[in-house]
């Protein structure tokens, strides 16, 4: 694994693959967050609101996007994390995380970040501003 300090904008870190979103990994989250709302554990009350079945938290999704940056955590840390939501994420989807360097400024890296689900489709995206210990 390269290090953080080597990479050259337009490269990127490794993508990270997340197992088939699960429903305990949603109920466990609904815990953690307090986010309880049933459309993201219950499948007749995310049809009730329209939804084909059962999505994952946004930011569900979001917090895994900090997992790319967890080998580095020993050079530096995130500064500043903002994401767009793009699509649903849903029951036994599989995620992928990616990251590219898109702007080094000193010791700040700038990253453009992204989950895409297993048909290509981009469901979260946006910017990571890394900061390098100096």
């Amino acid at each position: 694994m390269k290090r953080l300090m080597e990479l050259q904008i337009g490269e990127s870190l490794e993508t990270v693959q997340l197992e088939p979103v699960s429903r305990i990994s949603l109920i466990k989250y609904a815990g953690a967050s307090g986010d309880y709302n049933p459309i993201h554990t219950i499948d007749e009350e995310a049809k009730r609101a329209g939804l084909p079945g059962v999505i994952a938290h946004g930011m569900w999704t979001m917090g895994h996007l900090a997992k790319l940056f967890t080998p580095y955590y020993d050079e530096g840390f995130i500064q500043d994390y903002s994401v767009r939501f793009r699509d649903m994420v849903f029951l036994n989807d599989v995620i992928t995380l990616q990251a590219t360097l898109k702007e080094l400024n000193g010791n700040k890296m700038n990253f453009l970040v992204k989950a895409v689900n297993q048909h290509g489709k981009e469901v979260v995206k946006g910017n990571v501003l890394f900061h390098m210990y100096e």
